[in-house]
Order: structure tokens, then sequence, then C-alpha cells
């Protein structure tokens, strides 16, 4: 094994983990969680034996999860609502405006973080704005909502 193959090695698995993390952590926290979770799966897979058997419940689960996000306009809506959420939350957290009268601690423990924080929520919207769009482009059938029988 050469440098540069050990080096791809490292990388593979050092970024396979790292989006696996990150995606387990954004199932609970702002964030495409199964989306990141699935490409971190498809990193190690190339590399581990067990990381490939699981891969396909994963992906399974992350097109399921992107195509039933696009099913209505009211998800459409509500995504979109969410992403503009998160964008601005980030901005706001940011520009570290000052604490409000009713926080009841020192000011110095409002919005900790500054840019660091608000940086990965506006990165965090802008990934999941990207994921509408694809879900959209690649899940939504637009006569669907139109084929539903009356009364459904």
């Amino acid at each position: 094994m050469n440098a540069k193959s050990t080096g791809k090695h490292i990388l593979l698995q050092g970024a396979g983990w790292i989006l696996v993390i990150v995606g387990l952590a954004a199932m609970v926290l702002p964030g495409p969680g199964l989306l990141a979770l699935f490409a971190g799966m498809a990193m190690l897979a190339t590399q581990y034996e067990w990381a490939d058997r699981r891969l396909a419940p994963v992906k399974k689960a992350a097109m399921r999860g992107a195509a039933d996000s696009v099913k209505s306009w009211l998800r459409i809506l509500l995504s979109a609502i969410g992403v503009c959420l998160l964008v601005g939350l980030g901005i706001y957290w940011g520009l570290s405006a000052a604490a409000p009268q009713w926080w009841p601690v020192g000011d110095r423990w409002w919005l900790v973080g500054g840019w660091g924080t608000g940086a990965t929520l506006i990165g965090s919207g802008v990934i999941a704005g990207a994921m509408i769009v694809y879900s959209y482009l690649n899940f939504r059938d637009p006569g669907e909502e139109e084929q539903k029988p009356e009364g459904e």
C-alpha cells in the first residue's frame, strides 16, 4: 500500500465517520440528517463490508423521506418556510443581537458562538433548500394530487 493509497483510505474513513456523526446529530438538530448519514455510509461502504451491508436501508429511508417531503404543496411550503427560518436565525445569530430584557443570565451567554454557529445554521438551511429542489425535480409527480379520487 503506497502513501497515496493510504492517504485516500484515511480521508475516506475520516469524511465518512464525520458525515455519519453529523447525520446522526442532524436527525434531532436542524439539517438533512438522513442525507448526511447516507453520504457517510456510502463513503464507509467503500472501505468496510459491514457498512456496505447496511447502506441499502439507509438509502431507502433517505429517498423515501425525500419523496415524502414534496408530496404536497403544503409540505413544500412548510419546508421552504423552515429553510427561511434557519437562514434568518443564522444571520440573526451571526450578527450577535443584544440580549433581550427577559434574558435571565449574563449577556455574554446570549447567542454563544457568533458567526460560527450562525454559519452552521445558514449552511444547514442552504443544504435543506438544495434538497427541496433536488427532491422536487426528481420525485415530484405534477399530476399526483390531481389523480386522487374524490373524498381523499
